[in-house]
């Protein structure tokens, strides 16, 4: 089976999800959340498969959502805007918490799968990318790896909420009210993520604990996965995702947010990013010594 923005291939026992958009640094648009439920389905309808890789294509594995051209993409079920002067947010609530077209329930399909995903993490994972690997089920990254949510400065809230349920109180709110990104190292080290390896070992290490979970019994891999997960459901993870993806909508329709928006559209995205970021000095302001390697 074919998809628009990702690739699927298998090798045995794995499975192999890659987010195929490198020109864009595999930047969030439609299709791609479909194609992501849908290969994730078809993983787990194939009997041989017992684990999933999930990993983005060229230098990063997901730069967020895509904020080119004029943000059409970013559409209600009518095909309105979800942001503007014409913003209607009951639709726009319709179609954030909708299962059949919300991009964050199409993205909890990596947490729905019986079975377990490895994300393989390396250069920007941020904003949106961040959310799908932290709702993967075991986190490799590269050392230089940087993971952030930029999002928290404007025009957006945490939206998977895995942000929240991974780090402790203290972490947490430090990242949420900055924004900061940090390093794969740094992931580990305040437990966000399982493991972090030289850029040159990300695959060795993704491919030695995806054959370790893959050594157990399918059903069994399954079952654990499942009773962490509800543990996790009954913390109220699905009404942190209900109240995230609505104060998105809200958080985009602010004057900041609007503001943001309308130095993308008339100075390009680039402009718009450096003005939101230059007060931290980080993500595309940081030194090239302290960017992912290869990073512009």
């Amino acid at each position: 089976m074919e998809f628009e923005t990702v690739l699927y291939e298998t090798e045995g026992r794995l499975a192999r999800i890659t987010l195929n958009r490198p020109e864009a640094f595999n930047a969030i648009r439609p299709p791609m959340p479909d194609d992501i439920e849908q290969a994730m389905a078809l993983a787990n309808a194939d009997p041989e498969v017992k684990v999933i890789i999930l990993q983005g294509a060229g230098k990063a594995f997901c730069a967020g959502f895509d904020f080119s051209g004029n943000l059409d993409h970013f559409t209600t079920y009518e095909g309105e805007k979800t942001f503007g002067k014409d913003w209607d947010p009951g639709k726009d609530i319709m179609t954030v918490t909708s299962p059949f077209v919300g991009f964050i329930p199409k993205f909890m399909s990596i947490w729905r799968s019986p079975k377990p995903v490895v994300a393989r993490v390396h250069g920007w994972c941020v904003g949106g990318g961040s959310d799908m690997a932290l709702l993967s089920d075991v986190i490799i990254a590269a050392e230089d790896a940087r993971i952030g949510t930029p999002y928290s400065r404007v025009w957006g809230v945490y939206l998977t909420g895995m942000w929240i349920y991974r780090l402790g109180l203290t972490k947490v709110k430090q990242l949420a009210l900055t924004g900061d990104s940090i390093t794969g190292k740094e992931a580990v080290d305040m437990g966000l993520i399982n493991k972090a390896v030289p850029a040159d070992k990300l695959e060795e290490e993704t491919l030695y604990w995806a054959n370790r979970m893959a050594d157990c019994p399918t059903t069994q891999l399954a079952a654990m996965k499942l009773i962490v997960n509800q543990a996790y459901e009954n913390m109220g993870l699905s009404s942190t995702q209900t109240l995230g993806v609505i104060l998105d909508g809200a958080m985009r329709n602010t004057p900041e947010g609007k503001d943001f928006v309308k130095k993308a559209m008339e100075g390009g995205v680039r402009a718009a990013i450096e003005g939101r970021d230059r007060p931290f000095g980080d993500y595309s302001l940081l030194p090239d010594s302290e960017k992912p390697k290869g990073m512009p």
